[in-house]
């Protein structure tokens, strides 16, 4: 039997089309299908206007939701697309290829402004768009020989499918339908990439993503580009649309905002909610604005007010969110299995691995830790460490709390640099290199897992592995396959489908060793894997650790567990304020008085002298 069979049998088809999908195909042919019916110039008019926003509110979404960088200003590479059309338009070159060159000025903007905001956390990126939205506007209005300045700038009037200016409305709805069609393509197929789950591995948990080899800056640097243009494209169509254009209205906040707010009320993250959010909101405010008049200037604002504060208290993962619950409760949940902390979990037989009783001898050093000294201020963490690691062995690492051996993992996973001393890792070539941050270290074949257990919550078990899967299978399929095939191993099979937050804890630790064993490590570093757990799966753990022995693969593990610490070392070094004060066998190093006295005080260690 075949994993594929096995997902079969326990209703685990990721593929299969649902209402929620046909309901969202019917919702993008009427948005075409409608005003060409009515053939009304206002219902055509907002129809483009549903097209144009959904679109633009996708694009922001690959930023936004996808990679979780709140973007209050893009509206900058909207207006760069739009200048950029009507500035080649009046110099006699074809909107059609405005829009890339507009596209790919607001690409490089949109990195220039990103990059040293991607290297630092917290706020930056959103105050960064904004200011970037602001100086742009004002430049805009000083250049007034290029832009027009305050008062703007008209287009030549030519009409024709060359030009993109029409006297009717249906063909602006072609095109402006035609270019949503292309960014939701965009949006899904990054979605389903390789880049799109190191995206979201990078919003979730982006110490965890790389670990896993992501390069969260680079990709976050993809997405801006990709969002940035596609924004610029529909500028430049927007322009001609409107024949007219003013900095104000190009680069304003307000706009940026609106953007923005569609993804929030559709659903951020997700391919379907922008437009689901604009195909809500803009027949709305439409409608007030024809109805209402001057009487109604500044009403959308204060109906997009309503609308989002009405989400945010009845529906705060947006109209997708809700789809998804009522989805759920039409009994796709009742088909996948429970587990408890306690209660087995039965993989098929022939992916289990099973510990080998021929395992290999340990092999050369993999791994030299020489003179690793770390200081925070004036607390001496870690004190001249130096150990090896050997191909195959299984190395403990134990200590009291605070004697420094999660920080020691973090210097010899590329986290933290050490302030004097370095960390040689051997690659598949035979030669050792020192590696400099997390992404070459995985690289050369670490993995780790973290003290605080790090998952990806809002993707599914199997997504989360396939973060890991995707370092050595860049294709879709091949890293879902990979994915599949190791949580069997690891125990997960039964739960392809749950999503991560709804695990116990003992899940979540196995769900972490299995993200990163689908990267197939060379060495792993395992931080307190088996804390938290109940005896059973500590028993479960050790097997589970033995059998990751037996491929050759070389562990370090930091653990209290002792029953662990004796069951799985070869060899075990202790820390202690930051020093390496006894190794050796286990059960030499437990006798060890030394030992004795940092776990349990001097008082103690004299006494059974």
């Amino acid at each position: 039997m075949s994993i594929s069979d096995i997902h079969s049998q326990t209703g685990m088809n990721t593929r299969s089309i649902g209402w929620p999908q046909v309901a969202f195909g019917v919702l993008l042919a009427s948005l075409l299908l409608i005003p060409l019916g009515i053939d009304n110039a206002f219902v055509s008019h907002v129809f483009i206007t549903i097209c144009l926003f959904a679109a633009l509110s996708t694009a922001w979404n690959i930023v936004g939701g996808f990679a979780g960088q709140l973007s209050l200003g893009h509206a900058v590479f909207y207006g760069i697309g739009g200048y950029a059309g009507v500035i080649l338009f009046n110099l006699g070159v074809t909107p059609w290829i405005g829009m890339f060159v507009g596209a790919a000025v607001a690409a490089v903007v949109g990195m220039v402004i990103s990059y040293p905001c991607f290297r630092l956390k917290g706020p930056f990126y959103t105050l960064a768009s904004i200011a970037f939205l602001e100086v742009i506007r004002v430049l805009s209005l000083h250049f007034k020989d290029m832009t027009g300045g305050a008062t703007g700038m008209m287009i030549d009037l030519r009409l024709g499918w060359t030009w993109m200016v029409f006297r009717e409305r249906w063909p602006s709805l072609l095109i402006v339908f035609g270019m949503l069609l292309v960014t939701l393509g965009v949006a899904w197929a990054i979605r389903r990439s390789r880049l799109g789950f190191y995206l979201v591995a990078t919003r979730e948990r982006e110490s965890a993503a790389r670990a896993a080899g992501v390069r969260t800056v680079r990709v976050r640097l993809i997405a801006v580009a990709i969002s940035s243009a596609l924004c610029a494209m529909l500028g430049t169509f927007h322009a001609m649309y409107l024949t007219y254009i003013e900095p104000a209205a190009m680069f304003s906040l307000a706009f940026s905002i609106q953007i923005a707010m569609f993804a929030l009320i559709g659903g951020i993250g997700t391919v379907a909610g922008p437009l689901l959010g604009a195909a809500l909101l803009v027949p709305i405010t439409e409608w007030a604005r024809a109805s209402l008049g001057a009487s109604a200037l500044g009403l959308h604002g204060f109906v997009y007010g309503i609308v989002l504060i009405a989400f945010v208290l009845f529906m705060p993962n947006g109209i997708m969110g809700a789809i998804r619950r009522f989805a759920r409760s039409g009994g796709k949940a009742a088909v996948e299995p429970a587990q408890t902390e306690t209660g087995p979990i039965v993989a098929p037989a022939h992916t289990v691995a099973a510990p080998d009783p021929d395992r290999p001898g340990i092999g050369q050093d993999i791994l030299k830790v020489e003179n690793l000294n770390k200081r925070f201020g004036g607390l001496h963490v870690t004190r001249d460490v130096n150990f090896t690691l050997r191909e195959g062995e299984v190395l403990g690492l134990i200590g009291p709390n605070g004697a420094g051996k999660t920080t020691l993992f973090n210097m010899i996973s590329g986290f933290l640099t050490p302030d004097e001393g370095k960390v040689s890792l051997r690659g598949v070539d035979g030669q050792f290199h020192q590696p400099t941050n997390p992404a070459d270290f995985a690289a050369l074949g670490m993995g780790r897992t973290f003290q605080i257990v790090q998952p990806f919550a809002a993707m599914t078990v199997e997504e989360n592995i396939m973060v890991g899967a995707f370092y050595r299978h860049h294709d879709e399929r091949d890293a879902r396959e990979a994915a599949r095939e190791t949580a069997w191993r690891m125990g997960l099979g039964p739960l392809l489908n749950a999503e991560a937050r709804g695990l116990t804890i003992g899940g979540l630790k196995r769900l972490e060793v299995a993200r990163v064993m689908a990267m197939q490590p060379r060495v792993l570093l395992l931080d307190e894997v088996m804390a938290g757990i109940n005896q059973t799966d500590v028993r479960r753990a050790i097997d589970l650790m033995l059998s990751i022995r037996d491929t050759g693969v070389s562990i370090i593990a930091i653990e209290h567990v002792m029953q662990a610490v004796m069951s799985l070392s070869d060899r075990v070094i202790v820390l202690a304020s930051g020093e390496v004060i006894a190794e050796g066998r286990p059960q030499d190093v437990v006798r060890d008085p030394h030992v004795v006295e940092a776990y349990l005080g001097k008082e103690f260690a004299h006494a059974h002298a």
